[in-house]
């Protein structure tokens, strides 16, 4: 892996702190532990075991209810598709629920609070993360990981590079359904510079100081940010 200055979040679970500060501070660099292959297979046999688990779950039932809702509520397909990349920068196909009405801007200009193309039924799904259901196949099919660097669309993924030095060796990992900077509170459009190096800090340190336990922790973590939020916006 290559050998970089990693900027270091004061704080890895707080956006307050870890916005506060001005100035990356440079990590000592460590090899990640998934350059071990060993590693590399538990970590997939976790992703196939619990993808298959919630697919044979949801799919059969939840999948098909959120299908007929979209397309009650708006024209269009069901699911959304977009090239994002993958490990070591390959482009994959990311599936998602679609959320916005059909239009020819949604593979160069992201989503936003209040963008008019979501629909009323998009922003339930957005607000649930249930549109990002389907990216359990992508996992399933080892393009993505339940764990790891969220993968952005190929422009915003060129406009982040150009704002964050090496910000490509999000790469060296396969992306993840969620993530170490997901959980610290870094999610949805941005176009802000130090906010886009702290996500770069957090999937960094990710990638360097992987560990199951690590997993398991962004894991509950992503849980509890899913009870808190929508029991938040009901009440």
């Amino acid at each position: 892996m290559k050998s970089v200055p990693l900027p270091e979040p004061t704080d890895l679970l707080s956006l307050t702190a870890v916005r506060a500060a001005t100035r990356p501070r440079p990590l000592p660099v460590v090899p990640s532990p998934l350059g071990r292959r060993r590693n590399r297979w538990l970590k997939r046999a976790v992703d196939l075991a619990g993808s298959t688990l919630a697919m044979l779950l949801l799919f059969p039932w939840l999948l098909p209810l959120l299908a007929v809702v979209i397309r009650l509520n708006s024209r269009g397909p069901v699911f959304f598709r977009q090239q994002r990349h993958k490990r070591r920068g390959q482009l994959f196909t990311c599936y998602k629920l679609r959320t916005m009405v059909v239009n020819g801007y949604a593979d160069t200009h992201p989503c936003f609070d209040g963008d008019p193309r979501i629909t009323r039924v998009g922003a339930f799904l957005r607000r649930t993360h249930l549109d990002e259901l389907p990216q359990l196949f992508n996992v399933w099919r080892g393009d993505m990981s339940l764990i790891g660097p969220r993968p952005h669309m190929v422009v915003d993924h060129r406009l982040f590079a150009s704002l964050a030095d090496h910000y490509d060796l999000r790469h060296e990992v396969k992306p993840g359904i969620t993530g170490l900077a997901q959980v610290a509170g870094f999610v949805g459009a941005t176009q802000d510079a130090v906010a886009i190096r702290a996500r770069l800090a957090h999937d960094l340190h990710y990638i360097h100081h992987w560990s199951p336990r690590l997993d398991a922790r962004i894991l509950l973590q992503t849980a509890w940010r899913l009870i808190r939020t929508t029991h938040n916006k009901a009440t």
